[in-house]
């Protein structure tokens, strides 16, 4: 099967950071479905895993790739939720080869059947994104859904990004939060007030003043999605006494001490740590994906695709991992089929 990978780590403008390549198909056993994938998409792991993390041992080429829509092939002696045909969805494991290849093994538990209405480049833009944000909302910060009035407020640093721009549809959407999302960019601004926040502040500003600059002197939740390091200091004063803060960005340093007055909990999300360590609600995932779909089937979200960089093959990968290493992209970059 043709497969895109790497011997070493390397920056992106490194003729070898990303090769294509062929490799011996795999085999479905246990409870894995054999996906042949029709579309993937990029995400920030990606980029870091690329630069940082050499092949397992055993194996030549280390396979990034987690998102990914395509057809199940064969399923393993185990598999109980899904059988060949199927139309699927999924996130992937970090621990285990990627979905960079036209076949991949999945365990079922952590995919889900695709929207109807979605063709395969715009559902893959969704699965990694939709189970950060929703773990993150509904999980973590404990949020309830649904859309009894209230004035709780919530702050999401960075919406514009792939977490944030389905983040923003589900917090919008599904509860009665007010949100406030962020954006630098005219253009960025723009799509996340099309998302459904119901304010839009620039977050190459200092917060605190763009918050108070429309009436919030503080707000109840936080997420913060990236370059957590740069707003810290504002997300302590702009919170809310006994508030919730949410990130998924890795910090250089986070002094918790920092929050103690305010009695404020910290909450870090990895939509990776179920498949991981095997939980025993791993299974969520699946359920998680099979109730996303439903509502985008239902008009409620909408797909966060918004660059096609073409064919999946190394050199559209390395031109979607500069993007987004850039720190520029809008939504999420999607590549499709093989030559």
């Amino acid at each position: 099967m043709k497969a895109i990978g790497y011997r070493i780590p390397q920056a992106i403008n490194h003729g070898d950071s990303l090769l294509d390549i062929d490799l011996p198909d795999p085999v479905a056993t246990g409870r894995d479905l054999l996906i042949e994938v029709k579309a993937v998409s990029v995400n920030p792991v990606d980029t870091k895993v690329r630069r940082s993390a050499t092949p397992a041992e055993g194996q030549d080429y280390k396979v990034l790739g987690w998102d990914a829509s395509g057809i199940v092939k064969a399923v393993g002696p185990e598999v109980t939720l899904f059988r060949p045909g199927d139309r699927v969805w999924y996130a992937g494991s970090i621990a285990r080869p990627g979905t960079n290849a036209q076949l991949h093994l999945v365990d079922e538990r952590i995919v889900g059947n695709a929207p109807r209405s979605l063709d395969f480049a715009q559902a893959a833009a969704l699965p990694l994104t939709a189970i950060t944000a929703w773990e993150m909302l509904f999980d973590r910060l404990g949020i309830a859904p649904g859309k009894q009035p209230s004035n709780k407020t919530l702050l999401i640093i960075g919406a514009s990004g792939g977490v944030g721009s389905i983040l923003t549809q589900l917090a919008a959407r599904l509860t009665s939060l007010t949100v406030i999302g962020t954006a630098s960019r005219p253009e960025t601004q723009a799509w996340v007030k099309e998302l459904g926040a119901h304010h839009v502040i620039d977050h190459s500003q200092p917060v605190t003043a763009e918050l108070k600059r429309l009436g919030f002197s503080t707000v109840d939740y936080i997420i913060s999605l990236t370059n957590t390091d740069d707003h810290i200091a504002h997300i302590v004063e702009a919170i809310a006494p006994q508030g919730k803060f949410g990130l998924i960005d890795d910090p250089t340093s986070l002094d918790a001490t920092l929050f103690k007055r305010k009695a404020v909990s910290i909450h870090w999300e990895l939509m990776f740590t179920r498949s991981l360590f095997g939980t025993d609600d791993m299974i969520g995932q699946h359920r998680l994906l099979n109730e996303v779909a439903d509502l985008v089937d239902a008009g409620l979200l909408r797909t966060t695709l918004a660059e096609h960089f073409g064919e999946i093959n190394a050199s559209n990968l390395k031109r979607a991992h500069a993007l987004i290493e850039s720190g520029k992209a809008r939504g999420k970059v999607v590549l499709e089929g093989w030559a």
